[in-house]
């Protein structure tokens, strides 16, 4: 059986608890469902990435938009970050740099797949894990929640009406979160059915699934389970889908 949990959250603590010797990260996660950010999550990034002495690096390649990355410059700023900055892949040595400096890295919506391409074989999915594990917060929306785990969810559409074994793409994500599996915009869109059917894939993962303008703020252990607490900033839910 598999349950759906709405959104207590103390089933997904209870189900990602398990020993580990590693060190639990330094840093924080913000995980929106997407169709936009609320004042309360705007306000709860500033505050952890450290307001006025606070830089936030956004990697908007997730959009085909080219104005993404100057629109999330321009909300950071305004929402009182001391400095908010584009970062390009193609230029891997800057935006190493620029990730090595970064109290907050930022991913805007799009389309995961093609954000994970971009930063292939440039060694900052590795720099972004490092500044996370000493004290970053990574925080990212819609197809930027997608990417936080190790098993993620693509774009790809697939018949909603079914819940199907197999069907469901998957591909490697950032893994900052990596017994999580994310689907956002989750009653919007329907995605239930989607996102049960990749837990029944990948049994080891738990599966979660996050409302428009809804944030999960995630601090602590992760796997390790120690020291993980979880606060969700929302309009709508969060669901927990994980083997009974």
């Amino acid at each position: 059986m598999r349950r759906i949990v709405v959104p207590c959250l103390c089933v997904l603590l209870a189900s990602m608890a398990s020993p580990a010797s590693a060190q639990p990260p330094k840093g924080h996660l913000l995980i929106i469902g997407g169709n936009g950010t609320t004042d309360d999550i705007v306000s709860r990034a500033v505050q952890t990435a450290g307001g006025t002495r606070g830089v936030v690096v956004i990697f908007p390649q997730a959009s085909e938009l080219p104005e993404t990355g100057d629109a999330a410059v321009e909300m950071w700023t305004k929402a009182g970050i001391g400095r908010a900055v584009k970062a390009d892949p193609k230029n891997p040595a800057a935006a190493l740099k620029a990730v090595s400096e970064a109290t907050f890295v930022w991913f805007p919506g799009g389309d995961q797949t093609r954000l994970m391409k971009a930063l292939e074989n440039t060694g900052i999915p590795e720099a972004i894990r490092t500044r996370y594990a000493d004290g970053a917060l990574v925080g990212g929306t819609s197809a930027g929640a997608a990417v936080m785990s190790r098993l993620m969810i693509t774009g790809d559409a697939y018949d909603l009406q079914a819940i199907t074994a197999g069907k469901t793409d998957i591909k490697a994500g950032l893994g900052l979160w990596p017994d999580v599996m994310f689907d956002q915009h989750f009653l919007k869109r329907q995605r239930n059915n989607r996102l049960l059917s990749a837990v029944l894939d990948h049994p080891e993962a738990v599966g979660v699934g996050i409302d428009e303008t809804t944030a999960v703020f995630v601090t602590g252990g992760l796997a390790a389970g120690r020291g993980l607490k979880l606060s969700v900033l929302k309009a709508g839910m969060v669901y927990d889908l994980d083997e009974e």
